[in-house]
């Protein structure tokens, strides 16, 4: 889930799935000060496929997701015994 950066920057990508309703993905900013850019909510079941770019440098996912990276999987947020 790369990209070579032929579109003007542009880098990884990133797929989340939502494993319950409520999780939420916010993208971070870069530079002397981090700021959250933009907040993006899913229903359980809904995938949202992300893109690090020049002004994005960090994704905080918070709920019970899996998220799937050019480097593995990993699976976020408490998990139901």
């Amino acid at each position: 889930m790369t990209n070579s950066g032929e579109n003007g920057g542009a880098g990884d990508y990133i797929a989340i799935k939502a494993l319950e309703s409520g999780v939420t993905v916010t993208g971070v900013t870069r530079g002397a000060e981090n700021r959250f850019l933009h907040t993006e909510k899913l229903e359980e079941g809904e995938v949202w496929i992300a893109q690090f770019t020049e002004h994005i440098s960090a994704m905080k996912i918070r709920g019970h997701a899996k998220v799937l990276t050019a480097y593995g999987e990993i699976e976020s947020g408490k998990q139901e015994k």
